[in-house]
């Protein structure tokens, strides 16, 4: 009896011994969620987090990152694709929160190291300046262990902007003058630009009035269009949608749509100097 309990006893312990093995040490990588994309003259900032599970993790460690599979792809640019579109978005990843020191993969130069076993932030960025096609991008990044997926949206948006129209002095002969609106939208994003009225007093959009002074009745005021088509002005350019807007689609890139003004002979005027205000909207 004595040697049967002895032997269940020496077998206990080696079964103790072994569940005492040590685990690896493994490293993971969160996703790089960036949300929405919805203004190419602003960056976007995403976040991913790494970590380390096991129980032998100890001394330094350094963690490479590769391209992604983006065409093109670099370790220092890298590209998302869009699902629909096949169209391609930049980005970057760094160690730090600044943006300076890439995530790449090599040796002593941009690999991730580090000494202690805490959970590490890696932050991406994508640049300003691009409006690609409205889409969802991903990428796909890997380590030498894991590899973690990087996603955006791109939503539709425009910006505009624009100069000042002004005409020579008036003797009551017809002038010309021109403006330029300035748009960015999304490529392949469909837009339309109205002008307004104005803040003449009883102006519309086919008699707009700039007023010396103060708008308001009783000012004195002059009559002038503005127009789509060119110095003969013969199509008017006011804001009611698929009357006389002007319509576009979005290249991604800056485009510049003409506004023609004129003064058309007559009367002259109290002398002194005339303005007015004209709001151009963007829909899309």
């Amino acid at each position: 009896m004595m040697r049967r309990l002895t032997g269940a006893v020496l077998l206990i312990l080696l079964i103790s011994c072994a569940r005492q093995a040590r685990a690896a040490c493994t490293f993971s990588v969160t996703a790089m969620p960036f949300g929405t994309y919805t203004d190419g003259e602003a960056a976007l900032a995403g976040q991913a987090t790494g970590s380390w599970t096991g129980n032998s993790c100890s001394g330094t460690w350094n963690i490479p990152l590769n391209a992604g599979i983006g065409k093109g792809a670099t370790t220092t640019l890298r590209y998302m694709t869009g699902a629909a579109t096949g169209f391609e978005l930049q980005y970057r990843v760094f160690q730090d929160a600044a943006h300076t020191q890439n995530w790449g993969n090599t040796s002593g130069v941009d690999e991730a190291t580090g000494t202690t076993w805490t959970p590490v932030t890696f932050y991406g960025l994508i640049t300003a300046g691009q409006l690609p096609p409205p889409d969802t991008y991903t990428d796909t990044l890997n380590t030498a262990t894991a590899h973690f997926t990087v996603s955006v949206t791109v939503a539709k948006a425009c910006a505009i902007s624009a100069s000042n129209l002004a005409f020579n002095t008036y003797v009551g002969l017809l002038i010309d003058s021109s403006s330029t609106i300035s748009v960015t939208c999304t490529d392949t994003t469909p837009y339309t630009v109205g002008l307004s009225a104005g803040i003449g007093h009883n102006a519309t959009v086919t008699n707009r009035l700039m007023s010396r002074g103060t708008p308001g009745a009783g000012v004195p005021t002059l009559g002038y269009k503005l127009c789509s088509d060119g110095p003969a002005c013969a199509t008017n350019w006011g804001n009611t949608a698929a009357t006389n807007w002007v319509s576009k689609t979005g290249t991604g890139a800056l485009q510049s749509l003409t506004v023609y003004g004129q003064l058309p002979a007559g009367t002259v005027p109290a002398a002194g100097n005339y303005s007015d205000t004209i709001t151009a909207t963007i829909t899309y």
